[in-house]
């Protein structure tokens, strides 16, 4: 099965943790800069590829909450990243029809930093081809206890009882709510865990894991995770034959 001429089997959201930059760079003997670099070109290469097989939406985990305990040198250089990425990447997406999205606690980041997120959001925020979504000082706890937080208000201030709180109410208090949930999960490197990425929204996400390093991860390798994809039966709890029959009605 090509995904590329499949579009009934393609996901509509791809979430992605891009693992294993410190590894590729240290396994050519060089600083860990350097592969958080080259994992850039990486981002630019599936964000293309998501453009031309018309996947609605990709979120990359780009920072998360615990990434901040890394030596403080190498966080330093990923925020001066982030930075000129920023800087050099916006006007290129926004030509190109992606709408830019950041989920995550701001507050931690630079004045700078803060006034870049802000400004690409609002420069493509009328684009539509791809929303693209950067997860940067986020975390899947600290989201849902974002939203109980708001649920806590409203039983304070009398507009719900605990009793009435139910995953319905909690779901559209989370990030990304607008947005349709994850499909297809991707992680690089080779480890096999969520490491507190979109806890609620990754519920019944297909999840794929990979040995390749983020750096190394090409469309091909894309196109690889696709076809798995595509030859994954979703049931939602329901039984295979229901859903083949579903299928055939």
């Amino acid at each position: 099965m090509d995904p590329d001429n499949n579009t009934a089997s393609l996901p509509r959201h791809i979430a992605i943790i891009m693992d294993g930059n410190g590894r590729w760079a240290r396994s050519r003997l060089l600083p860990r800069y350097v592969g958080h670099r080259e994992g850039v070109k990486s981002v630019r290469r599936v964000v293309e590829a998501c453009i031309d097989k018309q996947i609605k939406v990709l979120t990359l985990f780009a920072f998360s909450s615990e990434n901040w305990r890394r030596p403080d040198e190498e966080v330093s250089l990923i925020m001066d990243l982030f930075v000129q990425t920023l800087k050099k990447e916006v006007a290129v997406l926004d030509r190109n029809g992606v709408r830019l999205r950041f989920i995550g606690e701001r507050a931690a980041f630079s004045e700078k930093l803060r006034r870049l997120i802000a400004e690409a959001e609002r420069e493509t925020r009328e684009n539509s081809k791809l929303e693209l979504v950067i997860a940067a000082n986020y975390g899947g706890q600290w989201d849902i206890t974002q939203a109980v937080k708001t649920l806590a208000g409203r039983v304070e201030a009398g507009e719900l009882s605990p009793g009435d709180i139910t995953p319905e109410l909690i779901t559209p208090e989370v990030a990304l709510a607008d947005l349709p949930a994850p499909d297809l999960f991707i992680r690089t490197g080779g480890e096999s865990r969520i490491s507190n990425f979109l806890l609620w929204q990754l519920a019944y996400t297909e999840l794929y894991f990979t040995d390749l390093l983020w750096p190394a991860f090409a469309e091909k390798d894309l196109d690889a995770a696709l076809l798995w994809y595509a030859n994954r039966q979703r049931r939602f709890g329901r039984t295979g034959e229901q859903v083949e029959q579903q299928k055939g009605a």
